[in-house]
């Protein structure tokens, strides 16, 4: 029962720490969504990640929202005029359709939500994803006590939107805002570029928070217009001139031929703007096929997994570490078991004795019965520890009726030679053993005393 119940204090905290972990990991699945879900910030979709409900707010402040499910007519849509093009899962763009983000026509914006490195690369853009919390927060517009320079965030206050955070590419010498401790960053240039780490902002069930809402629609709603790309699933590979054929693709990829990002606004697009045609559609193009196999993904270790990864790595390494300890360390008094055989001490000692006389040591064999002899007489006379060989020689002699000369080389002479020097010494301990304890003054093993 008491050992059942030491087990119970050690489990019963092991227990609430993993429910408290499983509770964790579940809530903040539940707070962060997956970009990949069908509805992820879509503007007709009305669960909690869609974005029904700032699609409904651009439209009472008179923006034109245009719903697009493909890049190519996005693309299009922007050669009416100035818009913003919102794309808030660009992990589900086809790789190769990446380079159109980073080379939009003059005068027109694009806002993406929490891209990866990937996607910034692959788009040109001279921007690195740094740090990321386990959760958002929300934070100031200010980024390291210095006023934000983008008008919108201004305007909104605080807001959702410290997740990810941004920072310009090493080596460059890219002119970056900054809001909200980097978790929102604008690239002016030919086209605005506008890159926020965290979705919160935008999504049903949090838009009306801070000033998510004024964040939101104002950087979406800069033009009057916004081209928002609404994407299901993964885009297949851009579609080729001719059905079933190989060669040029119905539509450039990277407008102009140029896949870098010109912060200074002089880059120029090429022949027909974005979404024109390029080849003669016969097949006989250079170009390599979109539908080939992507580049080799070369990017770091912790970029490959999500930050809820490596929090839930550690925090399982922490209860190993607690059950390494639990297990290391005996809690409650020490727990008496059954020896699992008896050994008589004669059987001890016999064997002892044969390890002795197999090795011949006679003098280990004749130290050994001096000391146990030794420890009986100061027993017996009360000697003090102190006393050096000729003092216990001397104390010795009057009980033993010996000389301190004889009890001197007894006790403390030289080691025997033979097997029989052994014994007689053996014989010789034993007898002075018994005649100090029948000594008088002192009661004997069959004194009824």
């Amino acid at each position: 029962m008491r050992r059942r119940r030491r087990r119970h204090r050690v489990l019963v905290p092991l227990a609430l720490a993993a429910a408290l972990l499983a509770g964790t990991i579940a809530a903040h699945e539940l707070d962060q969504p997956d970009p990949g879900d069908p509805g992820f910030l879509s503007p007709v979709a009305t669960d909690d990640d869609g974005g029904s409900r700032l699609a409904d707010a651009l439209r009472a402040r008179g923006v034109t929202v245009a719903r697009e499910t493909d890049l190519l007519p996005a693309l299009l849509g922007l050669d009416r005029g100035p818009a913003t093009l919102f794309v808030p899962a660009a992990e589900l763009l086809h790789p190769d359709t990446l380079g159109a983000l980073g080379e939009l026509p003059a005068g027109r914006r694009l806002v993406l939500v929490d891209p990866s490195r990937r996607v910034l690369e692959s788009a040109g853009l001279p921007l690195v994803p740094t740090d990321r919390r386990w959760a958002t927060r929300a934070v100031s517009p200010e980024t390291d006590g210095r006023p934000c320079a983008v008008p919108e965030a201004t305007r909104a206050g605080v807001a959702a939107a410290g997740l990810q955070r941004y920072a310009a590419t090493p080596g460059t010498a890219a002119a970056l805002d900054r809001c909200y401790a980097d978790g929102l960053v604008r690239l002016p240039g030919r086209a605005e570029v506008v890159v926020i780490g965290a979705s919160d902002p935008f999504r049903n069930d949090r838009i009306a928070e801070h000033g998510n809402e004024a964040l939101a629609t104002g950087l979406l709603g800069v033009h009057g217009r916004v081209v928002w790309l609404d994407l299901d699933g993964p885009a297949p590979a851009p579609t080729f001139g001719r059905p079933g054929g190989t060669g040029e693709p119905a539509w450039s990829p990277t407008p102009g031929g140029s896949t870098g990002y010109d912060g200074d606004g002089s880059g120029e697009a090429g022949p027909g703007g974005p979404g024109t045609a390029t080849g003669d559609g016969d097949g006989s193009g250079d170009a390599p096929d979109a539908a080939g196999p992507p580049p080799p993904d070369d990017y770091p270790l912790l970029d490959a997994f999500p930050p809820w990864f490596w929090a839930l790595l550690l925090q399982l390494a922490l209860v190993a570490l607690l059950i390494v300890l639990w297990r290391a360390r005996r809690l409650g008094p020490p727990v008496t078991e059954p020896r699992p055989v008896e050994v008589r001490s004669a059987e001890t000692v016999l064997g002892r004795a044969r390890l002795y006389q197999r090795a011949r040591a006679r003098g280990p064999a004749a130290a050994t019965l001096r000391t146990a002899a030794l420890g009986r007489l100061r027993g017996r006379l009360d000697l003090p520890a102190t006393l050096g060989p000729a003092e216990v020689a001397a104390r010795v002699a009057g009980p033993a009726g010996d000389s301190p000369e004889q009890i001197h080389e007894l006790l403390f002479g030289a080691a025997p030679q033979t097997d029989t020097e052994l014994l007689e010494l053996a014989r010789s301990l034993d007898r002075l053993t018994r005649t100090v304890a029948a000594a008088p003054g002192r009661p004997t093993e069959g004194d009824p005393r």
